[in-house]
């Protein structure tokens, strides 16, 4: 069986972090751990509270994790402070894992901020020359590249900008732009994209979580990035075409569609 990692916070109301992760590893076949750095008191209609837990716990969980069952790939999502992001990083150098894939949660589908102003430099100097690959939406990558994306043209300005920060794939998500949803992969050289029809619903809660624990999951696999990248495409696009109504905001995706279809 293998295995993938999820570093990332709690969502109480189930549809994003920590919660959306193992059920998206559990319906795409691999074993999933997790490595909790935040409880958030979160539902479909924001954050009303958050707590960080002490850096030292964060690295006691993933040197339990992985010193026993080990890591075949992993994710990040909610890394809440500069502290937790040091740690996170000591531990991917100590334990060699290459199948990275960051997903810098800075907002959440509410608007509500998901990490400290301190953490956004960590992220940008020292977590994303660890990542295989990053996969920003349109405002995260504004943050992370210093630019105001407006067109397509800025999207792959965008991801050239972040490349050289570090990683060796970036993956623009198109989500929140207007028209068919287009996520473009940058490997240094050139841009892939990845298109699917846009579905009319507010039932979107944890996409990006979701979308990037399919590709640690399909990479835990085996798969190349590009191929990861499309199958997880895929499960996103399935998972929100038959989300459901919960309650009175956002809610979520469905992680577990094919057992639910009916």
């Amino acid at each position: 069986m293998r295995t993938a990692m999820t570093v990332a916070g709690s969502d109480s109301g189930g549809g994003a972090g920590i919660q959306a992760d193992l059920k998206t590893f559990a319906a795409l076949g691999v074993h999933g751990t997790s490595v909790i750095t935040a409880l958030t008191a979160q539902n479909t209609l924001g954050v009303s509270g958050i707590y960080d837990l002490p850096a030292s716990f964060v690295e006691a969980q993933f040197d339990a994790v992985a010193s026993d069952i080990g890591v075949d790939a992993m994710k990040t999502g909610m890394l809440f402070n500069a502290e937790i992001i040091d740690a996170v990083c000591r531990k991917i150098r100590q334990y060699g894992l290459s199948k990275v894939v960051i997903d810098p949660v800075m907002v959440a589908t509410s608007g509500d901020l998901l990490l400290r102003e301190d953490a956004i430099d960590a992220i940008k100097g020292r977590l994303l020359p660890l990542a295989m690959v990053v996969t920003p939406n349109l405002r995260e990558a504004e943050v992370l590249a210093g630019l105001r994306i407006q067109s397509d043209d800025d999207i792959r300005e965008a991801a050239r900008r972040i490349f050289n920060l570090g990683p060796r794939y970036v993956l623009v998500k198109g989500g929140h732009a207007k028209g068919e949803a287009v996520d473009w992969l940058f490997d240094g050289d050139g841009f892939v994209p990845y298109a699917a029809p846009r579905i009319e619903t507010t039932n979107t809660h944890g996409t990006g979580c979701t979308l990037s624990a399919a590709i640690a999951a399909l990479m835990a696999m085996g798969r190349t990035v590009p191929a990861a990248v499309a199958g997880a495409k895929q499960y996103i696009s399935a998972a929100i075409q038959y989300a459901y109504p919960l309650g009175k905001g956002h809610g979520p995706v469905n992680h577990l569609f094919a057992l639910h279809r009916e």
